[in-house]
């Protein structure tokens, strides 16, 4: 009983760093699908400039530490002139990072697209650029649902991170109320159970809207 008194105690403040995990997970996924396709279609339709510089940043965000990132965010930038709310920096540096992991799964369903379909495309009198807007991406994006589903489970967790940076978010809101109280294993066990439920929650609707949006034979091989 002592554990669900206390729980129900400190729950409005971990509330208001959900809603601050929340905020960040939705601008950060934001970000990350947008530059993520416009990674991907750099990288397979730009020129060799262009799939050079894709490349390498899908490789230097992929290949560091999403804490280095932040680090640098937050405390690097600084020292060139720029400083950055702990939020801001958490949604830059999760957007950026994600990004790069969301180009990734973009491209590997664009790949999966019969070339018969951008040469149809063609011959009815599209553009290249008409043609992957119109008919690329979209199914493209369909295909990408699965992975993409996964990495917004992930960046939701990874958003734990940017407590680091004095963000407050839920575990930073968790290792403030712990300071206080010197109760971690409850702080941190209620934390737990948060994240588990969203967790859930959020990977059922995901599932329905993966099954509802599945076309039969129309999968990435």
């Amino acid at each position: 009983m002592a554990f669900f008194k206390f729980a129900w105690e400190i729950l409005p403040s971990l509330v208001d760093g959900l809603r601050v995990t929340l905020v960040l997970t939705i601008i950060g996924i934001s970000i990350g699908t947008i530059l993520g396709t416009a990674l991907a279609l750099g990288k397979i339709y730009g020129n060799r400039p262009v799939r050079w510089l894709t490349g390498g940043y899908i490789e230097l965000f992929r290949g560091t530490p999403l804490l280095v990132q932040l680090f640098i965010l937050y405390y690097g930038l600084p020292a060139w002139g720029l400083r950055l709310s702990p939020q801001m920096a958490a949604i830059i540096g999760l957007g950026l990072n994600s990004g790069a992991y969301s180009a990734e799964y973009f491209r590997g369903a664009i790949q999966s697209i019969n070339e018969g379909q951008m040469t149809a495309a063609r011959s009815m009198g599209l553009t290249k650029s008409k043609s992957v807007i119109y008919i690329i991406i979209p199914q493209a994006l369909r295909l990408a649902i699965p992975s993409w589903s996964n990495e917004l489970i992930y960046l939701l967790k990874y958003t734990s991170l940017a407590y680091i940076i004095n963000a407050p978010e839920l575990m930073g809101e968790a290792k403030i109320i712990g300071a206080e109280t010197f109760r971690y294993f409850e702080v941190f066990s209620i934390v737990a159970i948060i994240y588990l439920v969203i967790v859930l929650v959020l990977t059922k609707i995901l599932d329905r809207i993966e099954k509802t949006l599945k076309i039969p034979g129309f999968e990435i091989r």
